[in-house]
């Protein structure tokens, strides 16, 4: 793994893009992963893999047969995923999450878990997300969304009907966790 504090320096640099500032806790990714369910999971969605904290998780509890894909702007970030996760069934995308669909080869995710800063992202960008995010999840699957701002509930319900939210106050900042059915 790249020395935590040049991922740090990136993390501070970029924070209009991350939205961080500091990584996602081990409880928080703990929580985060706690309502998502990897049992059976063919094919998993990682958007905004930052500096791996939550790719690890799923990582450590997705099936050998799985496939994650991980989406994540930042070159820096990229460089240093690809370096912690060589394994073939984990694609790092260096690559906005409103291209989601372009990676997914008419292929549904059973999950997406996101950390993505929405709160800074343009509406029309976070929109496409939205959108196509919906579109990418198979019937059953779920949308999970960590967030700072319980106020991203309500753009949620524009695309997803069944969302329960959850406080963690184990992270700094406290954070909300969203599952979007």
């Amino acid at each position: 793994m790249k020395n935590k504090s040049v991922l740090l320096k990136e993390l501070c640099k970029n924070i209009s893009t991350t939205g961080a500032i500091t990584f996602s806790s081990l409880s928080l990714v703990n929580k985060m992963l706690s309502y998502a369910d990897f049992n059976g999971a063919k094919l998993i969605v990682e958007l905004g893999g930052g500096d791996g904290s939550i790719t690890k998780g799923i990582v450590e509890r997705m099936e050998e047969n799985t496939v994650l894909l991980v989406f994540e702007i930042s070159k820096a970030f990229c460089d240093n995923l690809e370096k912690e996760f060589p394994q073939d069934n984990v694609k790092i995308i260096c690559d906005s999450a409103e291209h989601i669909d372009k990676y997914l080869n008419g292929e549904k995710a059973d999950m997406i878990l996101s950390s993505l800063p929405l709160s800074l992202i343009n509406k029309e960008s976070r929109d496409e997300i939205y959108k196509k995010s919906k579109a990418a999840i198979n019937g059953h699957g779920k949308f999970i969304q960590i967030c700072y701002s319980y106020l991203l509930k309500y753009q949620f319900a524009n695309y997803f009907s069944d969302i329960k939210s959850h406080l963690t106050i184990k992270n700094f900042p406290p954070t909300f966790i969203l599952v979007c059915h």
